[in-house]
């Protein structure tokens, strides 16, 4: 009995300055990803942070992976967080769904995205939480370490209203 593929929901775009890097990074990973083995949809989240089923890009997938644009497109129509990550939704009733996050920078990579997902009860790839929290705290990130007595460059933290006009 062949297993069915899983359902993966590939987030990419989203809010920040980091957005078309996003496009890219997911066009590239997307690409290497196997067929067989996945059922990928993908969702596009624009600089307003609206998530919208990224058809086009889903077409330029299905008809040929070696054809796909250097950045995928965030276009399509809306579809609300809920749906898209519900295990049991209207897109695949029967089966669960694990989200790879490749967005950049804040609401994305900092933690706001992962939290979200936790609370749904989603699994998702990547860093939790507070590891990807921390990751983009540079300030917080050192302290962190500095607490636990790793080794580190010496280093001042400054504030942006620490800092004289």
């Amino acid at each position: 009995m062949t297993t069915p593929p899983i359902r993966v929901v590939v987030l990419f775009g989203g809010r920040s300055a980091e957005h078309d890097v996003s496009r890219s990074t997911a066009a590239h990973v997307v690409a290497a990803m196997d067929p067989a083995r996945y059922e990928i949809t993908l969702v596009g989240i624009d600089r307003d942070g609206r998530w919208l089923l990224a058809e086009e890009a889903m077409a330029a997938l299905a008809a040929d992976r070696d054809t796909l644009p250097e950045r995928l497109a965030v276009a399509g129509p809306h579809v609300e967080p809920a749906l898209v990550l519900a295990p049991r939704s209207a897109v695949a009733p029967l089966r669960p769904v694990v989200v790879v996050p490749l967005l950049h920078g804040p609401f994305g990579e900092d933690g706001t995205v992962q939290g979200l997902l936790e609370l749904a009860n989603v699994p998702y790839v990547g860093a939790g939480v507070l590891s990807s929290a921390l990751a983009m705290d540079k300030a917080k990130a050192k302290e962190v370490f500095a607490h636990a007595g790793l080794a580190q460059a010496r280093w001042l933290t400054f504030r942006a209203d620490e800092i004289p006009a």
